[in-house]
C-alpha cells in the first residue's frame, strides 16, 4: 500500500474547509492511517520545502505554511499518490478541473489550498517529516473489498 502526505492548507483551515476536503479524499475510497492539526514551524516549514530553498518563492512558502494551523493526514491505499492527487487537481487553481478540491475551491496559485507528496519517496520522506510511526494506525474498513481489489 502506498502512502501520501496530505496537508490542508492555512487558506483552506481558514476558510472552513478541512471537512470538505478530508470527505472528499475518504470517498475516493483512501484510507486515512493519521491526521493531526498543528502550527507548522519555521523549521519544520523549511525542512518540508527544502527543494525550493534558493528560489525566489522559498521564503514566501514558508511564511504561509507557518501563518495559521493546518491539518496533516497520512492517506492510504493503492496508487495513493496518484488518486490524491487527481483529487486535489491541477496546481494552478484555475487549470484544476471542476470537481477537483482547486477546481471547486481555489481561485490563486498563492492559495491553492492542499498539498500532496508527489511521487512515492517523497510521501515516505514527508510522512516522516510530520508523524511518528506510532501516531500512524495500521487498519482495515469493512468496505476495503468494495474499493480495492
Amino acid at each position: 500500500m502506498e502512502r501520501t502526505l496530505i496537508i490542508v492548507k492555512p487558506d483552506a483551515v481558514q476558510r472552513g474547509l478541512i471537512g470538505e476536503i478530508v470527505k472528499r479524499f475518504e470517498q475516493r475510497g483512501l484510507r486515512i492511517i493519521g491526521l493531526k492539526m498543528m502550527q507548522v514551524s519555521e523549521a519544520l516549514a523549511k525542512k518540508h520545502y527544502g527543494e525550493h530553498e534558493g528560489k525566489s518563492f522559498f521564503e514566501g512558502l514558508v511564511q504561509y505554511i507557518t501563518s495559521a494551523p493546518v491539518v496533516v493526514m497520512v492517506l492510504e491505499g493503492p496508487n495513493a499518490i496518484a488518486a490524491a492527487r487527481t483529487t486535489i487537481g491541477a496546481t494552478k487553481p484555475h487549470e484544476a478541473a471542476a470537481g477537483t478540491i482547486r477546481g471547486d475551491f481555489g481561485m490563486d496559485v498563492g492559495r491553492n489550498l492542499v498539498h500532496g507528496s508527489d511521487k512515492p519517496e517523497s510521501g515516505l520522506r514527508e510522512v516522516a517529516n510530520f508523524f511518528t510511526e506510532e501516531e500512524l494506525l495500521s487498519w482495515s474498513r469493512s468496505t476495503d473489498p468494495w474499493i480495492f481489489e
